[in-house]
């Protein structure tokens, strides 16, 4: 027997009712994969709070006082670590804040992790280990990392300088990350389970400065350096010298091969890289700067 018009319009209203009664915590709402996300939830009819530090209320990973806080009312939450799970500490926050979530009764939790990150697996645990309805979703290297900070002045300038030889990454888009983070958040049938997302292709670093070339109409070009003046540089700045670390991740070739979760979740292809630099260039973000 088929579903009457009442029944499927009753339906329709439970879930629109669901909806606008599930408040949604985005931690590192303001960042690249959280603005896309919190829009996408938005989108849908759903209620977002921004977990940051200039939230209200505020959130802080350096500040556990601020987590129950930015826990009430909170049904389920996305969890991104900044600067990354591989850095020292990460695993042990993320564990405190998980049992904290469950406790203040956020029961779904997705977090964001990465590729062949061996660091960030403690981190995964100790989320899992809390009680909560999880999803982890393992991203490689994004495309926006070359437009939203880290690599933009290197494009700007013209020149990628990095230390990882000829090795090759599977860049995935962002907005494929916000989009099966979205899925998990809200479709009960991803509970449980780890997804690996990459982008359609494998590309050196030479091939995304052709790549970059293209879309801009100017000359990027890739420079290989050793990881010591890599290090002499991110210290000259005052980054964190981990940073190199996560290089790693691309040079020894770990993740030198495609994986699948984008179209396994979502049904479609991942975006590719070309069509990426295609449409940042068009927004003028690597337009020459006087």
């Amino acid at each position: 027997m088929t579903k009457n018009t009442n029944e499927t319009q009753n339906e329709t209203q439970n879930e629109t009712q669901t909806a606008q009664n599930t408040l949604i915590l985005v931690i590192g709402g303001n960042g690249k994969t959280g603005r896309r996300v919190a829009e996408r939830l938005e989108a849908q009819g759903r209620a977002v709070r921004i977990g940051s530090r200039r939230g209200e209320p505020a959130f802080d990973w350096d500040r556990p006082e601020t987590w129950g806080p930015a826990l009430e009312g909170v049904d389920r939450a996305y969890v991104t670590y900044h600067p990354d799970l591989a850095f020292p500490g990460a695993a042990d926050r993320i564990g405190a804040f998980a049992e904290a979530a469950v406790a203040a009764g956020t029961r779904r939790l997705v977090l964001l992790s990465g590729r062949g990150e061996e660091a960030a697996r403690l981190a995964e645990s100790r989320l899992q280990d809390s009680g909560a309805d999880w999803t982890v979703v393992r991203a490689s290297w994004f495309n926006q990392n070359f437009d939203e900070y880290f690599f933009l002045d290197s494009v700007l300038a013209g020149e990628i300088a990095l230390p990882v030889g000829d090795a090759v990454e599977a860049f995935v888009d962002a907005d494929d990350i916000a989009d099966v983070v979205v899925a998990a958040l809200t479709d009960d049938r991803h509970i449980g389970r780890t997804y690996e997302l990459s982008g359609p292709r494998l590309l050196g670093f030479a091939e995304v400065a052709a790549e970059l070339s293209k879309a801009t109409g100017r000359e990027i070009a890739y420079v290989p350096v050793t990881d010591a003046q890599y290090r002499a540089v991110l210290s000259e700045h005052g980054l964190p010298e981990e940073f190199a670390d996560l290089f790693t991740l691309i040079s020894d070739g770990r993740n030198a091969h495609l994986v699948h979760g984008v179209e396994e979740v979502l049904g479609r292809p991942a975006r590719d890289f070309a069509d990426y630099a295609r449409e940042a260039a068009a927004s003028g973000v690597w337009d020459a700067r006087g």
